[in-house]
């Protein structure tokens, strides 16, 4: 993992508030009326445990973990060695916990849930920030995220280096084939866009280049070129000459990102940053 990328400045606030609500269901999924196993415990016993990473990757998620713990028992006590953002090492020791034995145990599964999970989103993103370093494009993420956690995957993305598309359908509008075909035209659909949700953020998506001229003769601000060929991409930049932002879409990988890249698009969205997440290897070592 390089450890070369800046960790960039998040733009998504999370207030306490919100991130407790997060965490509360998902206790109530996992805890619900009580942790059986755990209640076989003295209830005073004390404990110590270490979170320690078995991969290099990139951390996300403390807040999350820490509301896990918090919520169970406010006394709990976690003392981190790394931050959200930062990359980590095999064998890296990323917090260490204290409290009561019955409480780190209940909190375990849940609190790691959140921690490996969004580890995973920032750490594929940082890949691919990598993959095009040096280039003047933006890869975003899209809104294949995992249900329930829109928000917390958009944020790991921002740690690992990449960007966020819009948040959700309602920040901002993105015309697809099946929206065309339903007012009618390119244009139709872009007129009405404009009429409706005026200051909005508007993207159409287009399917040929014959497409894109109709799009960009409409006034589209941004242009979505689905599964273009990489000849069609470098077309696309040279007949649009600066007139709208263009995003590359569609199958994109780590394998193929760079060379998407080097055609002069201004963005490239990859749906995989927060639909084919892997979570990291983490372990919590009771001491």
């Amino acid at each position: 993992m390089s450890r070369t990328s800046a960790v960039p400045q998040l733009s998504i606030p999370f207030d306490p508030a919100l991130i407790e609500s997060q965490v509360r269901a998902a206790l109530d999924e996992d805890v619900g009326s009580g942790d059986l196993t755990a209640s076989l415990l003295p209830a005073d016993q004390e404990a110590r445990a270490e979170l320690v990473t078995r991969e290099s990757a990139v951390l996300c998620g403390t807040a999350w973990f820490e509301t896990v713990f918090r919520l169970l028992d406010p006394a709990v006590r976690i003392h981190w060695d790394a931050s959200d953002g930062q990359g980590i090492e095999p064998g890296q020791r990323l917090c260490v916990i204290e409290g009561r034995s019955h409480v780190l145990l209940t909190a375990e599964r849940t609190a790691m849930n959140y921690l490996q999970t969004l580890s995973g989103t920032a750490t594929l993103a940082r890949r691919y920030a990598d993959a095009v370093a040096g280039l003047p494009v933006r890869v975003l993420d899209t809104r294949k995220t995992l249900p329930g956690l829109r928000l917390q995957q958009k944020y790991a993305v921002r740690c690992g280096g990449c960007h966020n598309h819009r948040l959700g359908l309602f920040d901002a509008i993105l015309i697809k084939e099946n929206h065309i075909l339903a007012a009618g035209s390119i244009p139709a659909a872009l007129e009405a866009a404009r009429t409706l949700h005026p200051g909005v953020p508007v993207e159409i998506e287009v399917e040929s280049l014959e497409e894109l001229e109709i799009a960009l003769d409409s006034g589209a601000p941004i242009v979505l070129l689905d599964n273009f060929a990489l000849d069609d991409l470098r077309r696309a930049v040279a007949v649009t000459s600066g007139r709208a932002q263009l995003e590359a879409s569609g199958g994109i990988s780590l394998e193929t990102i760079r060379a998407i890249a080097e055609t002069g698009v201004d963005r490239i969205s990859v749906g995989a940053l927060t639909k084919d997440v892997r979570a990291v290897d983490l372990s919590m070592r009771f001491s």
